[in-house]
C-alpha cells in the first residue's frame, strides 16, 4: 500500500505536468490498483445462503481492511510527524519510501 501511495504521488506529478491522463482519472486509477492488490478473491458457493455469504465476505475482507486502515494511519502519522518537526527539505515521497523500507524490514510486524 505504501508503494502505491508513493506511485500515486508520481502519477499526480506527471498528470500536473501534462505527461499523463487528466486528474479526473488519477484517483480512480490509484484506488483501483490499490484495491486489486490488497483485497482477496472471495469464493462463494452458488447455493450459499445470504448469512453464509455475509460470513465469508466478512472473514475474507476483515483482515485486508484492517491492514489498509493501519497502513493509511501509519502513512498519515509519518507524514504528519515529519511536517510537525518542520522537516521541509524532506518530500512526502521520501517519507513514504523510508516508511516502505521500515515495513519491509519488519519494523512494524506484530508479535506471535
Amino acid at each position: 500500500m505504501i508503494g502505491i501511495l508513493t506511485e500515486a504521488e508520481e502519477i499526480r506529478r506527471a498528470a500536473e505536468a501534462g505527461e499523463d491522463e487528466d486528474n479526473s482519472e488519477l484517483g480512480s486509477r490509484v484506488v483501483t490498483q490499490m484495491l486489486n492488490e490488497m483485497l482477496p478473491t472471495i469464493s462463494v458457493p452458488a447455493d450459499a445462503a445470504p448469512d453464509e455469504v455475509a460470513r465469508l465476505v466478512a472473514r475474507a475482507l476483515g483482515p485486508a481492511l484492517q491492514t489498509m486502515v493501519a497502513g493509511f494511519t501509519l502513512a498519515f502519522t509519518s507524514l504528519a510527524m515529519t511536517h510537525d518537526r518542520g522537516q521541509t527539505e524532506v518530500s512526502s515521497a521520501e517519507v513514504l519510501q523510508a516508511l516502505a523500507f521500515q515495513v519491509e524490514a519488519g519494523l512494524f510486524d506484530e508479535g506471535p
